[in-house]
This record gives C-alpha cells, structure tokens and sequence, in this order.
C-alpha cells in the first residue's frame, strides 16, 4: 500500500489542480503542464504554486496545470519519483525547479527522450553536467548572482572597510546557493570587507538559527550575516535575537517572502532579492507552452531580481 501513496498522491493533486482527462478523439486536447517544485515548506514555493495555480484558471482553456512539491530541500528521491510519475501518466511539459542542480539531470534527461518538454526554472542545472549527459534544457530564471550582489551592495553601505560579516548558504550542490554565494562575495570584496566564514544553512530556518548561533560565538566582532534565502534570514534574525545583539548585527536575505516584508520595515532585516516568485513558475510555464505550440525554440530565458529595502517596500 506504501508504494501507491505517491501515485494516489499525485491523482489528488491531478484533480485538485484542475486537471481533467485527455479530450475524445474528435476533441482537441489540452497540454498537461507538470509543475515540480522544492520545499512546500518553504513560503516561497507556496507562493510560487499560488501564482501558477492562478494563472492556469486564468488560461483553463489553453492548459491542464498538475502542481508538486517534496517535503524539504534535500528529499532528492521523492523529486525525482515525481519526476517519473508525472512520466508515467504522460505529461506534455514538466516545469521543474530541481533541489539539486545535478542530480536531477537524468530523470530530467530521460523525460526530455519521452518526448516531453522540460523547462527549468529557480535553480539552473549544472551547464557541464547537462553537456556530459548530452542534453539541452532550457532555463527560465533570474541572475542569482546579480541579485546577491545588489542585496550585497546595500549591506556594504552599512558597513565599514576591514568589518566581519558571515555568509549563511543554501544547499552548497544548488546552482542558486552558488551564484548567491558569489554575489555575497562580489559585493563585500568591492568594499573591503571580511567574509570571515561561509556554511550551509540547507535553505532551512531552524539550521540556520543553529550556525548563526554558531558565527556568533566564534566571531564576536561580527557585524553582518548575509543569508541566501529569507527563510535562512529567519533563522538568523532569531539567532541574534536570543544572543541580544539584534542592535549590532544586519541581516540581509534573498527572495522577498511575506514573513520578511515586516521585518524589513521594523528594521530587524536591512535587505532582501526579490526574484518575484508568484511570477517564476508562470515564466517557465509560458515558455514551455511557447514550445509546444511551435512557437519558440527551447532557449534560456533570464527574470527580474530586483532588490528590496524598507525605502521601496
């Protein structure tokens, strides 16, 4: 009975989305369109579901939306079984914002041989891993790197030269919390100012909350944590909250989540990206659907990222 679960799982979620089955012979049918997301933990993909959700009833007569998500960030082989059911009931397109940037890549692979369209959207997969398998697959995304960097920028301007701050990173496999990582680092080595330690917080808040408390310790001349997703923001800003330093240390963060806005106008968070996450699926369904019909040639496409303070909130 365990072994139906997923599947049962993804008939619920079939239904619940809308998705009907395929039209009669005489009847044109619809495109099915996979969405295949990261943690529905996280705020940031429940807003992305929403988004989608919405436009799909705004286009029902263009397109059947079937929408899932994994458990948590790191839940690789729940992603890549749905990767396979969705396969299985044979989707048109699969929407896909992997957990690993090169673990995905096969079933990614094997989707594509099907004859499926598959888009990648949020974390772009590994371009060399991609050649090594020998597979093109579109992404539709922001500039992770220019994001960070701007939310870097803003920070730096806090700051003074030879100051401490930490970077608290996502999944170090993702190509996101690498490009992130970078524009961290871009934006402070410009000011001159010292990254004096860089760890995973997996995208989590309670890991984050645990190194944050860690920096904290170990470098009691910090004065900034820069965090790679709000949810990790989170996680700081309780850390620095318990060690009653919330009036010395910044925190700036990356997606622009609801949970984040008022802390942004309390000033208990300086910045944040954001990559417009109730757009981001509908971007790569958009373009998938421009695939299908003909009408566009499978080629990356990049997204806005715009950064956030309590000046432009």
């Amino acid at each position: 009975m365990n072994r139906l679960l997923p599947f049962l799982l993804v008939l619920f979620v079939m239904l619940a989305s809308g998705c009907q089955p395929r039209a009669a012979d005489d009847e044109p049918a619809k495109p099915r369109v996979a969405l295949i997301m990261k943690s529905l933990a996280n705020e940031f993909f429940v807003t992305m579901a929403d988004g989608a959700r919405a436009h799909q009833e705004a286009h029902a007569a263009d397109y059947d939306l079937i929408i899932n998500g994994i458990k948590d960030e790191s839940d690789l082989s729940q992603q890549v079984a749905l990767v396979e059911q969705m396969m299985s009931i044979g989707v048109d397109a699969i929407v896909l914002a992997p957990a690993d940037s090169r673990a995905l890549v096969p079933v990614a692979k094997r989707a594509q041989q099907a004859g499926i369209v598959v888009v990648n959207i949020d974390n772009e997969f590994d371009q060399a891993t991609l050649d090594e398998a020998g597979v093109a697959i579109p992404f539709v995304g922001p500039d992770n790197r220019e994001g960070a960097r701007l939310v870097g920028e803003a920070l730096a301007a806090r700051l003074n030269a030879g100051d401490q701050v930490a970077i608290i990173g996502g999944i170090p496999t993702a190509f996101n919390a690498q490009q992130r990582q970078l524009g961290f680092e871009d934006a402070m080595q410009a000011a001159n100012i010292d990254v004096v330690g860089v760890q995973s917080g997996g995208w989590e808040q309670a890991k984050a909350t645990a190194v944050a408390a860690a920096f904290l310790r170990e470098h009691p001349g910090l004065k900034a944590l820069l965090c790679s997703n709000d949810n990790m923001a989170l996680g700081a800003a309780a850390a620095v909250r318990q060690a009653n330093r919330a009036d010395d240390i910044l925190i700036v963060g990356f997606d622009n989540i609801s949970a984040i806005q008022e802390m942004i106008r309390t000033g208990r968070v300086l910045a944040t990206a954001d990559q417009h996450g109730d757009q981001l699926a509908v971007f790569g369904i958009e373009a998938a659907l421009q695939i299908l019909n003909g009408n566009a040639a499978p080629a990356d496409h990049q997204t806005p990222v715009d950064l956030i303070t309590a000046e432009n909130l």
